[in-house]
């Protein structure tokens, strides 16, 4: 893991989780890949053990990483599809909604939309 900024906005512990979230979904953290242990990323980030183990936790409930008993924490072979599942319905009723109507707003046509594609790549 990578230096990390913690928000007073959100449990440091769900800001833990969101991090390897994100590590899973740009490809860092690979299915079968180990995650750190939990006394490595307490004494890296300066954290309690127990914010660790909670991050963690949580993960394992979503079935994102599993227990192996003595070697640690290991990313599902199911963990990237449901993240994007996850990641993509979350998008569609939280942000979408958002953007759609901000699109309207502004008059921008479909033809608009795609022709700027183009223009971030």
């Amino acid at each position: 893991m990578t230096s990390v900024q913690w928000s007073d906005g959100a449990p440091i512990y769900r800001q833990l989780k969101e991090k390897v979230i994100a590590m899973m979904l740009d490809g860092v953290l690979k299915p079968g890949d180990a995650l750190d242990s939990v006394r490595h990323v307490a004494s890296e980030y300066q954290l309690n053990p127990i914010t660790v183990s909670r991050a963690y936790q949580e993960l394992a409930d979503e079935g994102l990483v599993e227990k192996r008993r003595g070697l640690g924490m290991f990313v599902t072979e199911e963990a990237a599809k449901k993240l994007l599942g996850n990641e993509r319905e979350r998008f569609l009723t939280e942000e979408w909604p958002g953007v759609a109507e901000r699109i309207q707003r502004l008059g921008l046509s479909t033809q608009e939309l795609l022709d700027s594609l183009g223009d971030t790549k």
